[in-house]
């Protein structure tokens, strides 16, 4: 019997990189997001998670046997980021409950698991790096916990298995992602390209000398489809990152180089990506109308205070993984190529020149 799965999140980088992958391993996709884009090999479905009567009509005739859950939505407030996140996961595993068919519900989340909500990112009592799971909760009020805790309680109602994937800073494509520090870099070399103004890095001195990891969405992927399928990964949390440590100080010239700039020396001074780019969409305009390229709104590609959030901690983070690798889950990806390849992918598409 082919396995079906759910994945929600699916115009995303990563609910789109598990969903290719799945359909790739002959698995019957079915996409959850407000706004579904067109991908091969998964079936679209349009419901707002806050709404749960709209979630409950949309997911009635589906019995998946594996969920994704890959979203969220960002609000003005922890409080508020707490109360809407929570209640999405609430809603979709509502609207699963009926038709008794999951067996698992993966949940992606991430690194604020140890570093704390946006609103107290990397402050207080942090544990130390390297980040392992066993490392527990912060004594803060956090978003993930929220959902965790949704999870967990419809697991020991529903009787299905789970598991939890923490990725350090993903690199995708998506366009319209508000996480997306990949393109958000692609498309400010080619504006300090277009101006003539240095391609500086934009963060703290932390990150720039520090050791550091990311996490490619192909292998998040991979890691999702692993602990759906291998019963020692049921009912655990687990980190994800790409299996490689580097420093910024490195990294920023070998990007710089495949984008075709110069990259600027780093003299200590942080200088945020969004004060940067703050009036640069009408330049992207320009680009985009010379260039022929597909998204002329910057706002859609671009997501500065995001990257500025990971560039400008002032303490360094790097991921431990021996709990996977111990379950046996052993894949691995060079950071400087994940980048590449999303370069490569971003100029075929035409989203950057």
């Amino acid at each position: 019997m082919a396995e079906t799965a759910l994945v929600v999140g699916t115009s995303g980088i990563v609910g789109s990189a598990a969903a290719a992958l799945l359909a790739a391993e002959g698995w019957t996709v079915h996409g959850l997001a407000r706004h579904p884009t067109a991908q091969a090999g998964v079936r679209p479905i349009s419901a707002d998670l806050q709404d749960a009567g709209n979630v409950a009509a949309a997911l009635a005739s589906l019995k998946p046997h594996a969920v994704f859950i890959a979203t969220w939505s960002r609000q003005s407030t922890e409080a508020e980021n707490i109360r809407v996140n929570a209640a999405m996961v609430r809603h979709l595993l509502d609207a699963l409950r009926p038709a008794g068919s999951v067996r698992h519900v993966a949940l992606v989340t991430g690194l604020k698991h140890y570093l704390g909500p946006f609103e107290a990112y990397g402050k207080g009592a942090l544990p130390q790096t390297p980040f392992r799971e066993e490392q527990g909760r912060l004594k803060v009020e956090n978003f993930y916990y929220a959902q965790e805790d949704e999870l967990f309680a419809a697991a020991a109602r529903d009787g299905f298995g789970w598991s939890v994937h923490r990725p350090h800073t993903v690199i995708g494509k998506a366009v319209g992602n508000a996480m997306n520090m990949g393109t958000t870099l692609a498309v400010y070399a080619a504006i300090c390209r277009e101006l003539g103004r240095p391609f500086r890095f934009p963060g703290s001195a932390a990150q720039w000398n520090g050791l550091t990891d990311m996490t490619d969405a192909r292998l998040l992927a991979r890691h999702l489809l692993w602990a759906a399928s291998t019963p020692a990964a049921r009912n655990e949390a687990f980190n994800i990152v790409n299996g490689d440590v580097f420093r910024w100080s490195w990294m920023w010239g070998r990007i710089a180089a495949w984008l075709g700039v110069e990259s600027a020396p780093f003299d200590g001074t942080v200088r945020p990506l969004e004060a940067q780019m703050a009036d640069d969409s009408p330049v992207w305009e320009r680009i985009a109308k010379r260039q022929g390229l597909v998204e002329p709104t910057l706002s859609r590609l671009a997501s500065p205070w995001h990257t500025d959030a990971d560039l400008g901690r002032p303490i360094e983070v790097v991921t431990d993984m021996s709990k996977s690798r111990r379950l046996g889950f052993t894949a691995y990806q060079p950071t400087d190529d994940a980048f590449f390849d999303l370069f490569t992918q971003l100029r075929k598409d035409r989203l950057i020149p």
